[in-house]
């Protein structure tokens, strides 16, 4: 897949490049101690980290969107998300030999994700994410947030790369989806949290990596 056909790499961040599930997962369980409530293991959270604060609620407190209490608890999970988001969160050993090789092959690499630039630039910056990535796109840079295409071509406009020659890895079917829309071809790994929807065979990505060792040859630097 490397070579003249594909020019950047566009990872997602939650799930394909980092495992953030601990301080969102712990985010939650704060809010559950704060009210008197037992915490729920870390693999309660896990399956729905991909969902965000709608996600990590409905596990903490079993509540939706259309809950009456649910603005109000969003604001204070947000506020105690970006209080801790640092603290156990960490680069997926998987990817540090992905990212090494890309900058052996010279390749240009972006992240682009659904997490507000409030947390995603301090984020990646505090895990020495951004440099060596080229640009990082937030839900909140276009109008439009996954699995509209536009993230990832507002990715590809940046780098100065056509679309087509774009890969977009990412762990959730919305990447997929968003992905294919740009006109990119789609890896989707399987050590990211996946959601309990349809099984990640039948999201129709291009390609599917188990392992760095999987991803590696797919992007041809094996």
């Amino acid at each position: 897949m490397s070579g003249p056909n594909c020019r950047a790499v566009l990872f997602d961040l939650d799930g394909t490049l980092i495992d953030s599930a601990p301080d969102l997962a712990g985010a939650g369980n704060d809010m559950r101690v704060a009210r008197g409530l037992a915490p729920r293991p870390l693999a309660h959270f896990r399956p729905m980290v991909g969902s965000g604060a709608r996600g990590m609620l409905g596990r903490a407190f079993d509540i939706g969107p259309d809950h009456e209490t649910f603005g109000a608890l969003r604001d204070e999970f947000l506020q105690r998300y970006e209080a801790r988001m640092t603290q156990e969160t960490r680069l997926f050993p998987e990817m540090q030999p992905v990212l090494d090789a890309l900058a052996r092959h010279v390749l240009p690499w972006a992240i682009v994700t659904n997490k507000a630039t409030r947390f995603s630039d301090p984020l990646v910056r505090a895990l020495g994410l951004l440099p060596p990535a080229a640009t990082l796109v937030c839900g909140d840079t276009t109008p439009h947030a996954k699995p509209h295409p536009a993230p990832l071509l507002e990715a590809a406009r940046r780098l100065d790369v056509p679309a087509a020659e774009c890969v977009y890895v990412g762990d959730d079917l919305r990447d997929v989806q968003a992905g294919r829309a740009a006109g990119m071809r789609t890896i989707a790994v399987h050590w990211g949290y996946l959601g309990e929807g349809e099984a990640i065979e039948a999201w129709g990505a291009d390609h599917l990596a188990r392992s760095a060792d999987e991803l590696l040859c797919l992007l041809g630097m094996t």
